[in-house]
């Protein structure tokens, strides 16, 4: 960042909970205000453990994280995280195995 400016950063955190029947995992991304990618790790992790000791969960030690740009505006339509992966797989295999498995704890709208 220059002239010190604080950058913001997205960063995903894997947890999984341990008073739930089947003990499933949880993926967080958490917004954070940071100096640089290295800094925002490592105030997401710190929080992670918190989080994890507030809820009955284990925090996985798996961090991701993405530098929103420079001229972003935080607000609607604004790109928090991006993960691009190399896949074979056709669309909708893709989806159903890294998405929607059939195992997510959501309701349909």
């Amino acid at each position: 960042m220059a002239g010190g400016e604080l950058g913001w950063y997205s960063v995903r955190s894997v947890f999984k909970w341990k008073g739930w029947a089947g003990e499933p995992f949880e993926e967080r991304i958490t917004l954070w205000q940071a100096d640089s990618l290295e800094d925002a790790i490592e105030l997401a992790e710190r929080e992670a453990v918190s989080y994890a000791g507030a809820n009955d969960a284990e925090r996985v030690e798996f961090s991701q994280a993405y530098a929103l740009a420079d001229d972003s505006e935080i607000g609607n339509g604004a790109e928090i995280f991006s993960l691009i992966r190399d896949s074979e797989l056709s669309p909708e295999d893709y989806i159903d195995t890294f998405f929607a498995t059939g195992e997510e704890h959501t309701r349909d709208l």
